[in-house]
């Protein structure tokens, strides 16, 4: 398994958490509470956590191909949720390995 976290700096992030479960809600299995969302994507999996000032998010993936695609997909739709907010997203690579979280 592929992991990679980020923390994204952004003004409310449990509005963001409750925006992008909702809008894939209808697709995909998405479990949601006050400060955790967790969304299960063909491609990987997604864990989203409330820190306060920041979004902190876990991707995992079963292949650095599926991965990079998850990291663009969440990306991309985390801005467009985002409604104008710049999201500042500093993120790095996890082990492979099993999911930690």
């Amino acid at each position: 398994m592929h992991l990679s976290f980020a923390h994204i700096a952004c003004a409310n992030p449990g509005r963001l958490i409750n925006r992008l479960c909702k809008h894939w809600g209808h697709k995909f299995p998405v479990e949601l509470d006050d400060a955790l969302g967790r969304i299960e994507l063909p491609i990987g999996e997604c864990r989203l956590r409330d820190a306060g000032e920041r979004l902190e998010a876990q991707l995992q993936a079963a292949d650095a191909a599926a991965l990079a695609r998850l990291q663009q997909v969440v990306a991309d739709h985390l801005e467009r949720m985002a409604s104008g907010e710049a999201l500042t997203i500093v993120g790095q690579p996890g082990e492979s390995g099993r999911a930690t979280a």
